[in-house]
């Protein structure tokens, strides 16, 4: 593990990291600056806004965490350098998946390049597409970290749809559902690479421990917590999936869990590499 960040080392080795997400088209300040209270007073480890550089110079004098920008844009990250950044993530697709644009392996490997050509000194983080398949995203994994790329993180989609028209006996096998793709990236790709990975989308208090479970350094948090109504409630919902995450698993949870989550992903390719 190679991070620039000291403030977060611990924490990625550890593996309690949990990301706020603020919202990543979200240009509200007053709504960015409860959302980064709320991370203050709780267990989080960094919070990821929006890559305006007005906004970043401001929430990077109100708080100490560090401050990570998403974007698909390298000379706006590096703009968002100058005003005080300090992790860079090429992400933030769902507003193109929405309009039917995805992006390739090589389209990715392009961005990753000027990026750290542009930055050179602090860490980058790149979100690897879900629309990709699972041998693609762990090919693409590998090439990033020989380029110097310091974090990966796991997105994934279940359609409500889909979910509806399954009937859960249990929240276990809902939450693994809802997050399976995501959780089937972790696994993946923290088992073909030496560098940390954020698991993130549609993770719960259930599925944080399982994706610590199958290899993750942490965790990111968006859409849930979005529906608290308070910073304290903001801040309690933190700290309930950073307990949860950390939270040491009995040999028969991690069985059971373990066995529920390959029967939703028979057909992880790792052992392709």
């Amino acid at each position: 593990m190679n991070l620039f960040n000291k403030q977060l080392k611990n924490s990625f080795r550890n593996k309690q990291v949990i990301k706020v997400i603020s919202g990543l088209g979200n240009l509200h300040l007053d709504k960015i600056i409860r959302i980064t209270k709320a991370a203050e007073l709780s267990h989080a480890s960094y919070i990821d806004i929006v890559a305006n550089t007005r906004i970043v110079s401001i929430i990077n004098s109100i708080t100490t965490l560090p401050i990570c920008v998403s974007s698909i844009d390298p000379f706006e990250l590096y703009n968002c350098s100058l005003a005080g950044a300090d992790i860079f993530e090429i992400g933030n697709f769902d507003n193109f998946y929405s309009k039917k644009i995805y992006f390739s392996s090589s389209q990715i490997l392009k961005l990753a390049k000027l990026t750290r050509f542009l930055i050179s000194d602090k860490d980058i983080c790149v979100t690897i597409p879900h629309t990709l398949n699972l041998y693609d995203q762990i090919i693409l994994s590998k090439q990033l970290e020989e380029l110097g790329v310091n974090i990966l993180q796991t997105e994934g989609s279940v359609s409500r749809k889909n979910l509806y028209n399954k009937s859960f006996n249990d929240n276990i096998s809902h939450s693994i559902i809802s997050a399976s793709e995501a959780l089937s990236s972790t696994y993946a790709i923290s088992n073909a690479v030496n560098i940390p990975v954020i698991s993130s989308s549609r993770l719960n208090y259930i599925s944080s421990s399982i994706a610590i479970t199958c290899g993750a350094a942490g965790i990111g948090l968006a859409s849930n917590l979005y529906k608290q109504k308070s910073i304290i409630n903001m801040s309690a919902y933190i700290d309930e999936m950073y307990y949860s995450m950390t939270s040491q698993l009995n040999n028969n949870q991690i069985y059971i869990l373990s066995n529920l989550f390959i029967k939703q992903n028979k057909d992880l390719p790792v052992n392709k590499i």
